[in-house]
């Protein structure tokens, strides 16, 4: 039996809105039934592997003011997908599950995606850094505009939460440790 999908929506600068609706493994067909009318629809799921329905799936139905696009997308582990816009590239930077996926904000063109060895917390962004950071729970690592990896670092423990705060990128670790990295270089600062 399926289970009822999550929904949230999320506004962003630039008069976009993002739709988005996820379930868990085997619940694709709940996911998808109030999928909208109108725009191109591109199904990424065979990003994560075959038979992507068998996974967790999310839908995101972005509204731009040259009309609107959606994505689906597949997960190996039960996620809410989450993202940001990265108004300078003009990208919408999306996490789910392993991934990180960069789509072209007004037509949902996907630029590149990125597979983390482990599940991913959050995308961080900001009109100081040339790249956005995507935290995942064992590894940190800066992606440029193109896909290209700028700089990873492991993490010695898993990382719970990440921010960036005062010019600093600062994780939590499952431990309770604190680290403040430069978001710049991914190198530690004191």
């Amino acid at each position: 039996m399926a289970s009822e999908p999550r929904h949230a929506v999320v506004g962003f600068p630039g008069g976009l809105r993002a739709s988005l609706r996820w379930g868990g493994s085997g619940d694709a067909a709940s996911v998808f039934a109030l999928t909208e009318a109108g725009g191109p629809l591109t199904d990424l799921g065979e990003l994560t592997g075959p038979q992507p329905d068998r996974r967790c799936r999310a839908e995101i139905r972005v509204e731009t003011p040259g009309g609107p696009w959606t994505v689906r997308l597949a997960s190996l582990i039960s996620d809410a997908p989450a993202g940001l816009l990265w108004d300078t590239e003009r990208l919408l930077v999306v996490k789910y599950g392993f991934h990180a996926y960069a789509f072209e904000a007004r037509t949902g063109v996907l630029r590149w995606s990125h597979r983390s060895a482990s599940p991913l917390l959050v995308v961080l962004g900001s009109s100081r850094l040339p790249h956005v950071i995507v935290q995942a729970e064992i590894e940190t690592f800066a992606l440029e505009a193109d896909g290209v990896v700028a700089w990873r670092v492991a993490q010695s423990d898993v990382v719970t939460g990440a921010e960036l705060v005062g010019g600093r990128l600062v994780l939590t670790s499952f431990d309770g440790q604190v680290r403040a990295m430069d978001p710049l270089t991914g190198r530690d600062t004191r």
